[in-house]
This record gives C-alpha cells, structure tokens and sequence, in this order.
C-alpha cells in the first residue's frame, strides 16, 4: 500500500513540475534582449544603421540622430562631416571674396541677407579680404535632428586657424584667427537636390 501512494505521489509531483516549467520556461511578452540598443553615439549609429528602422518599426518615437537615419538609411555622419568642412571652407573663401553667386547656392535666404549685408559695407570702405586656412578645420557632430516628416536639421561644431589679408585704403593687413562656430545645415530628405543649406550660425565656446 505505502509502494502505491508513493508511485501516485511521484506522479503527481512530475505533472506539476511540468506545468511549472511549461509556464516559467515560456517567454513571456517583450525580453531584454528583443529590444535594439539605443545607440548613445554617432558611432555606434553607424555600426547598427538598422537599429533606427527597427525602433521605428515598434512604434517607438525616435529623435536626434536616429530619427535621421530612420528617415534615410543611407547617412552617413563620417561623410556629411567631411562635405560639411569643405562647405565650410568654401564659404568662408568666398565670403572674404565676395562672391554673392556662389554663396546663394549655399546659403539660406535669411543668412544670405546677413552675408551680403556685411559685404556691402566692406565694398562701401573700398577694402578687399582674402582667405588662407593654415589647418583643415576640425568638424564635430553637434546635434542632428529631424523636424515634421522629412526636414533634418544638423548643426556642427567648428574649429578653425586661418590667415586674412587685407587691403584698404590704410594699407594692407595680414591678421590671423581663430574661430570657434556653430553651423546649423538643412536638408529635405525626399528632394533629389543632395546639398545640404545653411541656415543658422552662431559662435561657440573653442
């Protein structure tokens, strides 16, 4: 008799222990591991470009650099920030020299007015200025953001050395500078136009 209630014990025992690993060993919802890691870097957004488009995917609201890539896979900060120095020194050229038709394809109505605004005076004082970067600039991501459905907004960081000449009716002046700015670029993602327009500048803390 103790034989047969021990063989129906152990029985049981094996039924419930079965129901406890068929429900504490199931998965059970969303895991750790299920979710993307938020890329706390440029960097790190560019190991893991699908990350964005899989948090957009989950109905999570991305934002700053994510939400730009979400839009569009294909940006790349190594690139943006490499055609963003040589924007940058293009403009500086040709605001020194003048050239108002290359500046309007770079820059921005408002900032166009306040570039040609200073040129103006500089030709009223008959003075001429040229530029010579002793160093390539430096270029650091600042902030990139994504404004309604399709407009990113990407501010960067600058650091500069270069040489201006001057010429007036005092004589002639060599001055070098160093500049510290913070430069605001703007892009609709969906336009087949690739350049990226300036239009904000502001200094910054070298």
């Amino acid at each position: 008799m103790q034989v047969l209630e021990l063989i129906i014990f152990a029985g049981l025992a094996a039924i419930v222990l079965y129901q406890l690993y068929a429900v504490l060993g199931r998965r059970v919802g969303r895991q750790p591991e299920d979710s993307p890691a938020v890329p706390t870097t440029a960097t790190a957004v560019e190991r893991a470009p699908d990350a964005a488009a899989q948090g957009a995917d989950d109905g999570v609201v991305l934002t700053g650099l994510a939400a730009v890539k979400a839009k569009d896979p294909g940006f790349d900060v190594g690139r943006f920030l490499g055609g963003a120095k040589s924007a940058y020194e293009m403009i500086v050229k040709a605001f020194a020299a003048g050239d108002r038709a290359k500046l309007r394809d770079l820059l921005a109505p408002p900032v166009m007015a306040g570039f040609d605004t200073a040129i103006a005076a500089r030709e009223a004082e008959n003075r001429t200025e040229s530029v010579e970067f002793l160093h390539q600039p430096r270029a650091d991501l600042e902030k990139a953001e994504l404004v309604g459905v399709d407009l990113a907004r990407v501010t960067v960081r600058f650091l500069a050395e270069f040489r201006s000449r001057t010429k007036g009716p005092e004589g002639e002046g060599v001055e070098d500078r160093r500049t510290a700015e913070l430069w605001t670029f703007e892009r609709h993602l969906k336009s087949r136009d690739p350049n990226w327009m300036l239009i904000h500048v502001d200094a910054a803390e070298a």
